[in-house]
Parts: structure tokens; C-alpha cells; sequence
């Protein structure tokens, strides 16, 4: 992921770069590898994402 920095602006920068990571999910990423996650809560937060992604898509094709 690259920004590029103009006339100094490191601000307005940074603000681009976390939008970026945003849009890419890096940060929630970042989020849940902090901490230990035990098998059984993985197992069961990616079954809530998958239906989560299943009704989101399902609203889509109606």
C-alpha cells in the first residue's frame, strides 16, 4: 500500500492511508491478531461473518 506525501502534508497523508486500510479491512485485522483468539471463538465468529455475508449478498440479488 503506498501514499504519496505532498508538499509536506504528512496529515492529510495519514488520513488518506488509514482510509485505505479501512477499505482493505487491514485494521480490523490488526485488531484481532492482538490478542489470543481461542479456536472455538474463531470457529464461531467466522460462522456469524459468513451468514452476515450470506443475507447481505442474498439482499442483493432480490
Amino acid at each position: 500500500m503506498e501514499v504519496i506525501v505532498r508538499d509536506n502534508n504528512v496529515e492529510q497523508s495519514m488520513r488518506i492511508l488509514k482510509r485505505k486500510m479501512q477499505r482493505e479491512g487491514v485494521s480490523r485485522i490488526v485488531k484481532l491478531k492482538r490478542a489470543y483468539e481461542k479456536p472455538s471463538v474463531r470457529k464461531k465468529r467466522e460462522a456469524a461473518e459468513s451468514l452476515r455475508r450470506q443475507r447481505k449478498m442474498s439482499r442483493y440479488r432480490t
